[in-house]
């Protein structure tokens, strides 16, 4: 399977995390992993503002752990920039529009994603 990480389930996974499902837990284990540059945008954004505490090396330690880098192409930004206002948050609307544009299955917990045409892992 290959598996779009949103940044909650990479940050459960890498630290252990009990809210990590086992069906994610076991996706993770057996699929091709695929982090976003957006979920790295994420991360840095909220460990600046003081809002997130994460190990340093958190992104070595997901690439050691083969997750492969998704960059952010102007094709995921104009069908991110298209999709439904279900949801708001511009973090997860790329990661939705990158799913659908690159055939992707999405490991999240976030139930609102629910609302688009994308392959959940929850």
């Amino acid at each position: 399977m290959r598996l779009l990480l949103d940044t909650h389930v990479l940050l459960w996974a890498v630290l252990n995390d009990p809210r990590l499902t086992a069906t994610q837990a076991q996706a993770i284990s057996e699929g091709e992993l695929y982090l976003s540059s957006a979920s790295v945008w994420e991360i840095g954004i909220k460990r600046a503002i003081g809002k997130l505490d994460v190990p340093e090396e958190l992104l070595d330690i997901a690439a050691d752990s083969g997750c492969r880098p998704l960059p952010i192409s102007w094709t995921h930004a104009k069908a991110a920039a298209a999709l439904p206002l279900h949801h708001t948050d511009p973090f997860d609307r790329m990661l939705i529009a990158q799913a659908r544009c690159e055939g992707l299955n999405l490991a999240s917990s976030d139930w609102r994603l629910a609302a688009y045409d994308v392959n959940l892992v929850a």
